[in-house]
């Protein structure tokens, strides 16, 4: 199976049709956003610079029309792409994918990898250019035993046991044909194909490269010293004002009602601000008594807020924020929110992340009647206080 031509079509499958109900999450954990975009975006953006000529991704019924949707801009970018829907198994969703993407070699990877490295992935090529097979693995740091039987415990030698990850990459023809007889309980496509009778070389593997499956999972890479905060804010849509998100005057017949200008997106930030760093919330820093307050842009607040948490020794990593209306449409401004929130945090555009969805016409928002925002941040720990 070795192969000495280096002049081969390149291929990726992207694996991302599961639910990851482990990690407690309401939505597929390849959309959840990690800093300032989600982790299949992550994931497409390493394999993007590896010279693939086609990405499949392979994705659920439930998730087809998001995930679409992101490949989309990879479209736009020029790399050749498909999106296919997966099965119930992961072996049937692989070989959906590999159908949907002929090549000479293919590297099949876990769409809730985000960490694995540019380098990684070229090590698992050039490994299956040369044997046909590459696939990336660490050496386990842990005992391992395994329960007999009959109720005994066993130890295994830990220097003979590796700690399975993605990419794993082979000969198109090979892994095809091998996945063509495998049963669809195999774990991953290494065992498929040496049920096959193929023989799988180990590369190097990343021990960040950890696959997101629990909570804990979610929080990966943030320092011990960064700090999480939350804020949630609604506001009632009424006519006679002006409608003010993230800073930015949005056209619509009605506007938000309240004190201020009634920025439910800046209010829902600064609230996830203050909770991160133990502050009270803006209730109590700007309450609605106080005339000072009346009709105030809150992107004056914010500049507040700012000022406070930096004074307690903090700086602002990244922020995002769900926007949830059922009209406006907003997408066309989330540039230029995402620019003002931006300038007022004192923090790149790429560290600020703003969505938007609907309530699927449930409750006071589902009905028009209102905007609400969930939104979400990390501090950092500033060194120079």
């Amino acid at each position: 199976m070795k192969s000495s031509n280096n002049n081969k079509t390149l291929g990726a499958v992207i694996v991302c049709a599961g639910k990851g109900e482990r990690t407690g999450l309401p939505y597929n954990k390849v959309l959840h956003v990690l800093g300032n975009k989600t982790v299949l975006e992550r994931v497409l953006d390493t394999f993007c610079e590896c010279g693939f000529s086609r990405i499949a991704v392979v994705a659920s019924a439930d998730d087809i029309s998001r995930i679409t949707e992101i490949v989309s801009e990879y479209v736009r970018n020029g790399v050749d792409t498909a999106v296919t829907l997966g099965g119930n198994t992961r072996a049937e969703s692989v070989r959906n994918g590999l159908k949907a993407c002929p090549c000479d070699i293919v590297a099949i990877h876990d769409g809730a990898r985000p960490y694995a490295t540019k380098e990684l992935v070229l090590r698992t090529i050039e490994s299956a250019k040369r044997y046909g097979s590459g696939v990336a693995a660490v050496r386990s740091v842990d005992t391992v035993k395994r329960r007999t039987a009959d109720g005994k415990v066993q130890s295994l030698p830990r220097n003979e046991l590796f700690n399975m990850q993605t990419p794993q990459t082979f000969a198109y023809a090979d892994i095809v044909s091998a996945y063509s007889g495998a049963p669809d309980t195999v774990t991953d496509d290494a065992e498929a194909f040496e049920l096959w009778g193929g023989d799988t070389v180990l590369v190097d593997g990343e021990y960040t490269n950890i696959k997101i499956t629990t909570p804990a999972d979610l929080g990966f890479g943030v320092s011990a010293s960064a700090r999480i905060g939350a804020g949630y804010d609604v506001h009632r849509l009424v006519e006679g004002r002006k409608l003010i998100l993230g800073g930015v005057e949005i056209p619509y017949e009605r506007g938000l009602l309240g004190h201020s200008d009634a920025d439910v997106l800046t209010h829902a930030i600064m609230d996830a601000l203050l909770s991160a760093a133990g502050l009270p919330d803006i209730g109590v820093l700007f309450p609605d008594t106080d005339d000072k307050y009346l009709g105030i842009a809150s992107a004056k607040l914010l500049a507040d807020v700012v000022s406070r948490v930096k004074d307690c020794g903090y700086g602002i990593g990244n922020v995002s924020a769900v926007v949830i209306a059922e009209r406006p449409k907003l997408a066309a401004h989330i540039p230029a929110i995402r620019a003002a929130l931006a300038a007022s945090l004192g923090i790149e555009v790429a560290d600020v992340n703003v969505s938007a969805t609907t309530a699927e016409g449930l409750g006071i928002v589902g009905n028009g009647e209102a905007i609400a925002v969930n939104a979400a941040c990390v501090l950092t720990e500033r060194t120079d206080r």
